[in-house]
């Protein structure tokens, strides 16, 4: 095994051993080369994989992405299998077969979750304040079909461009910057609009 993948398959961390396992497999339905990991893969490559095609997630909640070193477009991986691309992308409604790296979501394991909405970037604007999931923004009294800025006070939550919890979906945590998203551009390296329609959170 290469120095990476030795790496990934033990915690540098003893204290938290158990917060965190995902098996990754190289063929879907949980077939061929199968690898543990209890902490960040910047690249499945350096661990001989091409591209993840199945997986269990058995504890903690996990963001995948589409490129390596947490590139591209992003999805929640939470507690359960996932026994082909679909099952991790479905919801998106865009075809990316390729899941290349992961890393835990440490904002997850937070008791309690909170984020603020605003009309306009930098915090600007009518304020509306989410506790919730929402299949619909809309329908629940939000006026926009957009989001300028977002501060994530607790917790990890998952954004959607369309009601439902579907279209790009964006990953945000009170762990990143102080949970303070003053543009839609940093919501992510994949980032494509600032339609925000439906929200939930992320939990374990």
């Amino acid at each position: 095994l290469s120095h990476a993948a030795k790496m990934a398959q033990i915690n540098p961390q003893p204290a938290q051993v158990g917060t965190w396992k995902i098996t990754a497999y190289d063929q879907e339905n949980f077939q061929g080369k199968r690898m543990e990991f209890a902490t960040s893969c910047p690249s499945i490559v350096e661990c001989s994989f091409d591209n993840v095609r199945s997986l269990k997630v058995e504890s903690g909640a996990w963001f995948g992405y589409e490129h390596t070193n947490f590139c591209g477009q992003q999805f929640v991986l939470e507690r359960g299998e996932y026994p082909r691309w679909e099952a991790w992308s479905g919801s998106n409604a865009y075809h990316v077969e390729r899941l290349m790296s992961f890393r835990p979501i440490s904002s997850a394991s937070h008791k309690e979750s909170k984020i603020t909405l605003y009309e306009k970037e930098n915090f600007m604007g009518q304020p509306w304040e989410v506790h919730d999931d929402y299949p619909s923004l809309q329908a629940m009294g939000w006026n926009n079909s957009e989001v300028g800025s977002m501060k994530i006070h607790c917790g990890a939550w998952v954004c959607y461009q369309y009601p439902g919890y579907r279209g790009y979906q964006y990953i945000l945590e009170s762990d990143h910057h102080g949970g303070d998203y003053k543009h839609w551009r940093e919501w992510g390296s994949h980032a494509q609009t600032f339609q925000i329609q439906s929200v939930r959170r992320i939990q374990q």
